[in-house]
C-alpha cells in the first residue's frame, strides 16, 4: 500500500524528492558508490512489494520530517550561521526514509539507521536535527533523545549542535527550555510532552536505565565494543516505535562494532539480509576507483562535496598524503570512505599480497566460471605446497612466538637464498576446546582455517607446545634448523618440552622492544627493516595463509626518538603472532647483512 498524497508541496519541482533521488542514482544521473545504489535499489523496490509486506510509504509523513528541518531548525557556525537548515538531496532521501516508511499500524518502520559518510559532509547536523524533530515534532509523550557515546565529551559534539540549533531557531528557542549555560548547557526540555533531549556516556555511574524514543551515537568507528548501542537497545523496548540514529566515519578496525554495523548495513541494502527495520546510508567507491588517481569519484564517498565540503580541501588532503604516506590511510578511511587495514598499517596490503605464494584469487581479480576458479584453487594449494617443498634440504631458520590460552601460537621458518631473497612460510597453533568461542571474540573464521589446515587446533583449552615441538621436528627432518629465534614469554615450558622430545634446537633469543637481545644483538626493529627491504625489492615470498594475512592487516607500529620501530600488540587491530614469528625468523636469517646506523639531520642553533 503506497499512499502518495500531501499536504504541502514539495520544496522545487519534485513530489516525492525520497523516490526522485533514489530513481536519479540508479539511472546513474546522480554519482553514487555501490552501497548507496543498493539502498535506492532497495526504496524502489519496497514501492513495488510494499503492500504484499504490510508496509507503507507516507508521502505527507516524510515531508513534515523534511520540511521541519528548513522552516523550523537554523545551521551554526562559519558561513552556515543562522541559515535555514536546507537539507541536501541525499539528506532529503535519509531523512524522508526514515520517517515516511511506516508499517500497517501506522508506526515507523526502521527501528535502526546506520549513516557513514566522509568527514565533513554534515551527519552529526542531521543527526541533531532528527533528535530535535523526534523531541518536539514527533507525538512521543515524555520522550527521551540521548547523544549517546562511550564518553562524554564525545557525547557533548552532538550535542552541542542541537543546543545551537535551538539557540538559532526562533520557533524552538521559545518551546524548549535550557539547563546549564552557554557551553555548559546539558539538558533541552520539551514541556508540552513532559520531554527531554540530553547527552549520556557508558563510562558515567549511577545512570538510570535509560528508555530512548530516539537514541543517537556519533563516530560509532571510536567506539571500543558495542556498549554504547546495546544500552540504547535494551532501553528502547517499552517505546512505540524508537529509533537509534548510528553516525560514522569508516573505520580500520575490522572486528569492531563499527565494522559490524557496516557489513551488516551493506548486506541488507543489497538484498543479502531480510531486514525491514535496519536502514542503511553507506558512502562507499567501487573497487576499481582510486580518489588518488581521479577526483571522478570523490562524490561518491562526499555527497555534500560543493556545499559543506569543497574540493580544494579534498585536494590539500590528497596532496599532503602523497608527501607523506603515514597521512595515507588516514586520508583514505576519513575522507574516502575506504576501510583500511589499520589506522597506522605497518605495509600496504598490495604490497604484502604481492609477496604471497599460491593466495587463492579474489573478487574483483578476474571473471571465472566455477570450474575455473576451482582449478586455481588447485594450483594456489600446488603453488604453496611446492615453495615449501623447495626449502627441503636447506639450511632454515626459526621464528616462535608462544602463547597461553588466548593468543596464537606461531612458528615461522624462513630459508636464505643464493640471491638473498627470502622464502617463508608459518604455522599457527590455538586451542581446539576454546575455538569456537574465540573466533566469535576475535571475529575470524579459526573453524574453517582449522578445516583447510591453515591452522592447528589440538584438543585443549591451553596450546600443547609438544604438538609444537613434533611439527618442529618433522620441519627439521626435512631443511635442518640452524637456529630458532624466540619471544623469552613462556619459553621456559617450551624448552622443557624439546627436552622431553630430545629435539636439539639452537634457540637464540629476540628482543621484542627497543632493546637488542645481549646475548644476540637481534632486536625488533632491524628485523622489521629487513623484513620491509625484502618487499620492497619483490624479494620476500612467503607461501599463503589467511591467518598470515589478518596478522599482517591488524599490524601496527610506535617508534622512538630515534625513529626506530617496533609492532605495538596494544594498538594492533587483531592478533599479529605470526607476523612476529616471521620477522624473527627473517631477523635471524639475515643477521649477518651489515647494518647502516641511521641518518640524522643535525640543527645547530
Amino acid at each position: 500500500m503506497v499512499r502518495r498524497t500531501t499536504t504541502k508541496a514539495a520544496r522545487g519541482s519534485t513530489s516525492d524528492p525520497v523516490t526522485q533521488y533514489a530513481r536519479a542514482v540508479v539511472a546513474g544521473t546522480v554519482v553514487a558508490g555501490p552501497d548507496v545504489r543498493n539502498a535506492c535499489k532497495r526504496h524502489l523496490n519496497d514501492l513495488l512489494t510494499a503492500a504484499a509486506r504490510d508496509l507503507v510509504w507516507s508521502l505527507d509523513a516524510a515531508m513534515r520530517a523534511i520540511d521541519f528541518f528548513p522552516d523550523v531548525l537554523r545551521l551554526n557556525g562559519g558561513e552556515f550561521e543562522g541559515e535555514a537548515f536546507q537539507l541536501l538531496d541525499w539528506q532529503q532521501f535519509i531523512v524522508g526514509s526514515l520517517f515516511g516508511w511506516l508499517r500497517a499500524d501506522g508506526t515507523r518502520r526502521f527501528r535502526e539507521a546506520y549513516v557513514e559518510g566522509g568527514k565533513g559532509c554534515g551527519k552529526s547536523p542531521l543527526a541533531a536535527g532528527v533528535g530535535l524533530y523526534m523531541l518536539v515534532a514527533d507525538g512521543e509523550s515524555r520522550a527521551e533523545v540521548y547523544a549517546a557515546a562511550t564518553r562524554r565529551e564525545q557525547a557533548m559534539v552532538l550535542f552541542r549542535d542541537a543546543v545551537a540549533m535551538v539557540q538559532q531557531s526562533p520557533a524552538l528557542v521559545r518551546a524548549v527550555s535550557m539547563q546549564g549555560r552557554e557551553d555548559r548547557v546539558w539538558n533541552l526540555g520539551f514541556r508540552r510532552t513532559g520531554s527531554f533531549f540530553r547527552p549520556i556516556a557508558s563510562d558515567e555511574s549511577g545512570q538510570s536505565g535509560p528508555r530512548p524514543h530516539c537514541g543517537l551515537i556519533d563516530e560509532v568507528h571510536e567506539h571500543k565494543n558495542g556498549t554504547v548501542i546495546n544500552i540504547m537497545r535494551a532501553g528502547k523496548k517499552g517505546r512505540r516505535q524508537p529509533l537509534i540514529f548510528m553516525i560514522t566515519n569508516s573505520g580500520f578496525d575490522r572486528t569492531s562494532v563499527c565494522y559490524e554495523q557496516h557489513e551488516y548495513g551493506v548486506r541488507v541494502a543489497g538484498g543479502a539480509i531480510a531486514d525491514d527495520a535496519y536502514f542503511a546510508f553507506i558512502c562507499s567507491l567501487d573497487e576499481d576507483d582510486d580518489p588518488f588517481k581521479s577526483e571522478d569519484c570523490w562524490v561518491k564517498a562526499n555527497p555534500s562535496i560543493g556545499s559543506t565540503i569543497k574540493p580544494d580541501y579534498l585536494r590539500e588532503q590528497v596532496h599532503q598524503a602523497r608527501g607523506m604516506p603515514s597521512l595515507e590511510s588516514t586520508v583514505r578511511r576519513l575522507n574516502f570512505c575506504q576501510w583500511v587495514d589499520a589506522e597506522d598499517p605497518w605495509i600496504d596490503g598490495v604490497l604484502w599480497r604481492g609477496c604471497e605464494v599460491g593466495r587463492p584469487v579474489e573478487s574483483g581479480d578476474i571473471e571465472l566460471e566455477d570450474a575455473n576458479a576451482s582449478a586455481l584453487e588447485r594450483r594456489a594449494t600446488e603453488a604453496r605446497a611446492a615453495l615449501i617443498a623447495s626449502m627441503e634440504g636447506k639450511r632454515a631458520f626459526g621464528g616462535l612466538d608462544l602463547s597461553g590460552t588466548r593468543d596464537l601460537t606461531a612458528l615461522a621458518v624462513a630459508v636464505r637464498n643464493d640471491d638473498d631473497s627470502v622464502d617463508a612460510f608459518v604455522e599457527f597453533w590455538t586451542p581446539g576446546d576454546t575455538m569456537a568461542d574465540r573466533a566469535r571474540i576475535d571475529r575470524v573464521p579459526y573453524l574453517a582455517w582449522a578445516g583447510a589446515q591453515f591452522v592447528h587446533a589440538p584438543p585443549g583449552r591451553a596450546v600443547d607446545y609438544g604438538a609444537v615441538v613434533d611439527r618442529l621436528a618433522q620441519i627439521n627432518a626435512a631443511m635442518t634448523i640452524d637456529g630458532l629465534a624466540f619471544d623469552p614469554y613462556r619459553i621456559k615450558y617450551f624448552e622443557r618440552d624439546l627436552e622431553a622430545a630430545g629435539l636439539e634446537v639452537r634457540l637464540v633469543p629476540h628482543g621484542q622492544g627497543f632493546h637488542r637481545a645481549s646475548e644476540s644483538g637481534l632486536w625488533m626493529c632491524r628485523s622489521i627493516e629487513l623484513v620491509e627491504q625484502l618487499i620492497f625489492d619483490g624479494k620476500l615470498r612467503v607461501a599463503f595463509n589467511p591467518c598470515l594475512r589478518w596478522n599482517v592487516s591488524s599490524a601496527v607500529t610506535e617508534t622512538d626518538p630515534k625513529n626506530n620501530r617496533v609492532f605495538n600488540k596494544r594498538k594492533a587491530t587483531g592478533r599479529i603472532d605470526g607476523l612476529v614469528a616471521l620477522t624473527m625468523a627473517v631477523g635471524l636469517a639475515l643477521s649477518d647483512v651489515e647494518e647502516r646506523e641511521p641518518e640524522y639531520q643535525m640543527f645547530f642553533f
